[in-house]
């Protein structure tokens, strides 16, 4: 029974109650793997919510997930539940007529008289109490459980035979049990029972589940592993083993690993082999076939280098110790690898340069263009970069950036789209135009650059190994968001169909990581300017530029908070006093962001900051009038000594980070003072004079220190 949110509820365990355990679980047809532990979380989170709108509280429940089951076991839960007091609040006795009566035809009343009323500060208001008899806490269920199956969300459902319920693939049987008995209910003619099933080829048949202590070992002796990270521990464990026994190393792939446990319910490593012809293919070709197509686990032998063996998880125990099954994936591998073998190959019969004009017919957006219209942009940018310094330098690299290194990669970045083996295998985009280009060219460095411009792909990925990888990075993800945002096409919501958040991510670590200043106004002005005048925002749109900048600022706050545990309300107080050079500079920001976090976790800056909250108390309710500081009406030493401190404060203009720091470090000497100050001196002093030249005293405080951060946005 659902009760609503504004109802207060009481005593809906019964004392001394009988306690017992619930369990669940919906078989079905295989639940893709990737949608198994976010259901888990889903089922976890309703039940949660069903036994606190039930008054049940601090439930610890357990969930498992496998490919043909979700399930649950919460314990010990009360058997009955006990009569309930229900309170819904209404509205004021003096509200309008029409807002008492909706609350009279909410509630099934035709006048007050059922009401009670009560009073608080803000006046009376009548209340409706209800009490709701106890029942046996099944009863609830039977009534939940149907309307949870129906209601539950999955990313992608479907419908099957003639039945209307949604489903991620077709639900078979209701595993329902409590307090060791099957629930009476039913969903499209699924009746809810005390039964489940094993593995469908080793033990298919019907196991009978009577206690929750029984659910995980009955499903393991009829070869079912439903803890899925006891599952995705056991394959680790067992390839790891497996590749041991060869003198071999599991490639490190959690993500892999995780999706494998989503595949299968009893797991049972297989080693095949790959044939001798196919290993001078590039790694990475041989590792995205078997990964990405296959689900095969790579091995690297002890110098390193990948071994032409691979690792398969079957389902299923056989009586050939997996012989068939061995022979059988080496063959699909073998067709996959050929078909790779063969691009390769012809790939490497054109040039990368000569591939260039089949661009023109890839369309990279409607409204901005084909690739080959990206490509050029993204090389004017890369020259962008060249006229700001010519080899361009990042504090974390040795090597500074070659002009012409750079230019050529540009060029040639995104050529492999049209190759064969791109065109195939996706995911080897930039990865297969490095290979091309650095044996075409002869230069790894072009090889290189290419390969990399497309990281970091992710918030953990690294990002670009040399400078000229980063800069075609930066002009390729720059270009992106400048046409995007032109074309006001952006994100929203949790919806990024085009990895703009992703995109504007990558630029800021590049900055930061690289220990780079660049003015991000700038540059994004100048990837505006090399799209058409004809766009809906020109290149001359003030404001869709600085709609990116502002964009930018705040992925770098999300960074900031997430990477250094710097809080945005750090950040937008730096932004506050800094001056338009250091608005637009993603690095120096991020340094000024990380010295005032820093100020602010010691002594002196935690108890200035105190002080500075404590004076604009005091000024909200007396504000300081106009006027200069009378040092004749100080009756006070810790008067005088801190209107010299402050001004002997030295809050300089923010050219540079250390100007930034040494204004913290300034403000740092006035802890002394400021304590002395309140610890003597009373502010709110009787005569009015002195009570005006003390609040203008302490306004030069508030004056100071928001001249080196706006310390009215920190939190």
């Amino acid at each position: 029974m659902h009760l609503p949110k504004s109802a207060l509820k009481h005593g809906c365990i019964k004392t001394g109650q009988i306690m017992t355990d619930l369990i669940l679980e919906f078989y079905s047809e295989e639940i893709p793997a990737g949608m198994q532990a976010p259901a888990a979380a889903d089922l976890q989170k309703k039940v949660t919510e069903f036994l606190k709108s039930n008054g049940i509280e601090n439930i610890a429940l357990e969930t498992f997930c496998a490919p043909q089951r979700l399930a649950l076991i919460g314990r010990d839960l009360p058997v009955e539940l006990a009569e309930q007091s229900e309170e819904k609040k209404g509205p004021r006795v003096d509200a309008p007529e029409k807002a008492i009566e909706g609350f009279l035809k909410a509630n099934g009343l035709s006048n007050t008289d059922g009401l009670t009323v009560r009073e608080d500060s803000k006046g009376a208001f009548y209340v409706l109490e209800e009490v709701i008899p106890g029942r046996d806490f099944s009863a609830a269920l039977e009534d939940f459980i149907p309307e949870l199956v129906r209601g539950f969300s999955w990313p992608k459902s479907m419908r099957w035979g003639e039945g209307t319920l949604r489903w991620v693939r077709p639900l078979r049987a209701l595993l329902c049990v409590f307090n060791g008995k099957a629930l009476a209910c039913e969903v499209e003619g699924i009746k809810a029972g005390n039964t489940t099933f094993g593995h469908r080829f080793m033990a298919p048949d019907a196991l009978t589940i009577d206690k929750a202590d029984d659910y995980l070992s009955k499903l393991e002796q009829a070869y079912v592993l439903a803890d899925r990270a006891r599952r995705l521990a056991l394959i680790k464990e067992k390839a790891e083993a497996l590749a041991a026994s060869e003198g071999l190393v599991l490639v490190d792939d959690a993500g892999l690993l995780a999706e494998v446990a989503g595949l299968v319910e009893w797991p049972v490593p297989l080693m095949g082999k790959i044939d001798d012809e196919f290993m001078d293919v590039p790694e990475e070709v041989l590792v995205s076939v078997m990964r990405t197509h296959q689900k095969y686990l790579a091995l690297r032998d002890k110098d390193g280098q990948l071994a032409p063996r691979f690792i398969t998880i079957a389902n299923i125990e056989t009586a050939d110790k997996g012989a068939k099954i061995i022979a059988g994936n080496e063959r699909v591998l073998r067709a996959r690898l050929s078909d790779a073998r063969f691009f390769w190959d012809e790939d490497r019969k054109t040039d990368l340069s000569a591939r260039k004009p089949e661009l023109e017919k890839v369309t990279f957006h409607a409204k901005l263009g084909t690739v080959s219209d990206k490509t050029d942009r993204i090389e004017k940018l890369v020259a962008y970069f060249a006229n700001i310094e010519s080899g361009f330098s990042f504090e974390d690299l040795s090597q500074n950036a070659s002009d012409e290194v750079a230019s050529e990669a540009a060029a040639l970045c995104k050529a492999d789209l049209v190759t064969g083996m791109v065109y195939e295998f996706p995911e080897l985009q930039g990865i297969m135009g490095g290979y091309y280009a650095a044996l075409q060219i002869g230069d790894d460095k072009v090889g290189n650059a290419i390969r990399d411009h497309y990281k970091p792909l992710g918030p953990n990925d690294a990002i670009p190994a040399t400078s000229e990888g980063r800069l075609v990075a930066m002009s390729d993800k720059m270009d992106t968001l400048a046409g995007f945002w032109l074309i006001d096409e952006l994100p929203t919501g949790s919806k990024d169909p085009y990895a703009l958040r992703r995109a504007s991510l990558g630029i800021i670590r590049m900055l930061i990581e690289g220990g780079r200043r660049l003015n991000l106004d700038g540059f994004i002005n100048a990837a505006m300017q090399n799209y058409p005048a004809s766009l809906s925002a020109s290149s001359g749109d003030s404001s869709a530029s600085e709609r990116l900048r502002l964009f930018f600022i705040e992925r770098l706050k999300i960074y900031l908070r997430d990477k250094k545990d710097i809080r945005p309300d750090i950040v937008d107080s730096v932004l506050a006093v800094s001056v338009q050079a250091y608005r637009d500079d993603i690095y120096i920001l991020s340094l000024m962001a990380e010295a005032l976090k820093t100020f602010l976790a010691s002594e002196n800056g935690a108890n200035l900051l105190a002080a500075y909250r404590r004076v604009r108390g005091i000024l909200k309710k007396s504000p300081a009038e106009a006027g200069l500081i009378d040092e004749t009406l100080f009756a006070n030493d810790a008067e005088k000594v801190f209107f010299t401190a402050l001004n002997g404060l030295q809050i300089a203009e923010i050219t540079s980070v250390d100007d930034y720091t040494n204004n913290l470090q300034s403000l740092a000497a006035l802890r002394e003072p400021v304590d002395v100050f309140f610890d003597n001196v009373l502010v709110q002093d009787e005569d009015e004079k002195i009570r005006q030249n003390r609040l203008a005293l302490i306004n030069k405080l508030i004056t100071a220190m928001d001249g080196a951060a706006d310390f009215s946005l920190i939190e």
